[in-house]
């Protein structure tokens, strides 16, 4: 949050104090912001150096002023003014350990969720689309009982409740949209091509951030995202063969993927749009997670009811033999009756693929919330070549592990230059922060 001083003040640690004793409540600070005498103030300052004019802006970090916790709600800044920042030191480095703290457990679940999905699939070989249906559908259980909890208890309020809907319904057509191109081109695609087309999802996230956020990235920033790419790239391709597979699958399937990504990466910086505007709407209290999860998930499993025809096709089962397939993969699932055999495993991991598979999810979207969307990707994307690393480990039931590619330690040797050369600076800081302003 940033506020503009309303009058000049001697010093900047009286700029401070007038400050946080004018805005003790969130509430007076939204009211300030709302009223567009914030925006005019900024022009009203008198020069605070003789030889030259400048604006003092204050910054309050985003995360607490005076006694409550409050999101960013709105950002006076200028590139041509000097900033204040009202945080205290400590209170940046907890945030930073915060933000550490999360990226590393989104890692681990990345990781945990792209080997467990492998096991699931070893008593489900047959009925895959069993086991998405079940991960979206048990979500919307999942989540609207926490919702539910979480609201009873006083953790979500009503104000969380009826903020206005139309993004949710907008985050689950993008995640169904995603999902249909993904299975489209996942159908024709050699699966060796998949994790390098799936880098395209970092880039859909510097230029989606760059346009909807209005973000200004610093160039060792950039160039860290496109090391952490090619590093990807590098450790997934190496002795697989699939520039070659890739090829052969044609042009077109290569980008109908490339364009699920796209859907994929507008999805989590619409989220990220949502959390950054309901600190304004809710006069600077956070958003809870589940109340995007729930909407999210219940438009989304609204849109992919509706293209069920066609997405049965992909999966290759005909519409009309769509009750019989789920009825049979059920019966898979549970391990009971005569379609048990092969289905070992069941229903343990399946299930444990979902529970990880939900935690990933809610760890992502905590990411975002407290960083950003592009560092809840980048935190994604080194999951993949640990992933690369755990095929090689002999896993039950996964049979002969596969050999570690050629290029594996050069291509993550360049993803950690790219992470580091992407974290040797502070992040976008408050001047790059989309905010807007009430008039």
């Amino acid at each position: 949050m940033a506020v503009a001083l309303d009058r000049p003040v001697s010093s900047p640690a009286g700029q401070i104090q007038a400050t946080r004793r004018a805005f003790r409540r969130p509430a007076a600070i939204a009211s300030f912001l709302r009223s567009g005498f914030a925006k005019a103030a900024l022009h009203s300052q008198p020069p605070l150096v003789h030889d030259r004019p400048q604006r003092w802006i204050v910054v309050a970090g985003g995360r607490r002023i005076g006694y409550q916790e409050v999101r960013r709600v709105a950002c006076c800044c200028s590139t041509e003014g000097r900033i204040l920042d009202l945080e205290p030191k400590a209170e940046k480095e907890r945030r930073r350990v915060d933000v550490v703290v999360a990226a590393v457990m989104t890692v681990i679940l990345g990781v945990g969720n792209r080997v467990l999905y492998k096991l699931a699939l070893v008593p489900l070989k047959h009925y895959p689309f069993f086991l998405a249906q079940l991960a979206t559908f048990g979500y919307l259980v999942v989540y609207f009982s926490f919702l539910y909890l979480r609201h009873k208890s006083g953790i979500i309020t009503e104000e969380m409740l009826s903020l206005p809907k139309h993004r949710f319904v907008t985050v689950g057509l993008l995640e169904a949209l995603g999902a249909v191109c993904g299975m489209a081109a996942g159908a024709m695609l050699p699966g060796a091509s998949i994790p390098i087309l799936s880098q395209s999802f970092l880039v859909w996230q510097l230029l989606l951030s760059t346009v909807f956020l209005g973000r200004r990235y610093k160039t060792n920033q950039i160039f860290g995202c496109l090391l952490v790419t090619v590093g990807v790239i590098i450790t997934v391709a190496s002795g697989s063969g699939a520039g070659q597979s890739l090829k052969e699958a044609g042009f077109f399937w290569a980008l109908m993927m490339i364009t699920s990504f796209f859907f994929q990466a507008a999805d989590t910086v619409v989220k990220e749009i949502i959390f950054l505007d309901s600190a304004r709407q809710l006069k600077g209290h956070s958003l809870d997670l589940f109340v995007v999860n729930s909407y999210g998930s219940a438009f989304q499993a609204l849109f992919i009811c509706l293209l069920l025809p066609f997405l049965s096709k992909l999966w290759g089962v005909p519409f009309r033999q769509l009750p019989s397939y789920l009825r049979d993969g059920a019966a898979c699932f549970l391990n009971m009756g005569s379609l048990s055999s092969g289905c070992e495993g069941a229903p343990l991991l399946p299930l444990l693929f979902v529970s990880v598979n939900m935690a990933f999810n809610i760890s992502l979207l905590h990411l975002i919330k407290i960083s950003s969307a592009l560092v809840s990707c980048l935190a994604s994307t080194f999951s993949v070549p640990i992933s690369v690393y755990i095929f090689t480990l002999p896993l039950p039931l996964l049979g002969v592990p596969s050999a570690l590619p050629a290029g594996f330690i050069t291509g993550a040797g360049i993803l950690l230059i790219g992470l580091f050369m992407y974290t040797w600076q502070p992040f976008v800081g408050p001047s790059s922060e989309r905010a807007p302003i009430d008039h």
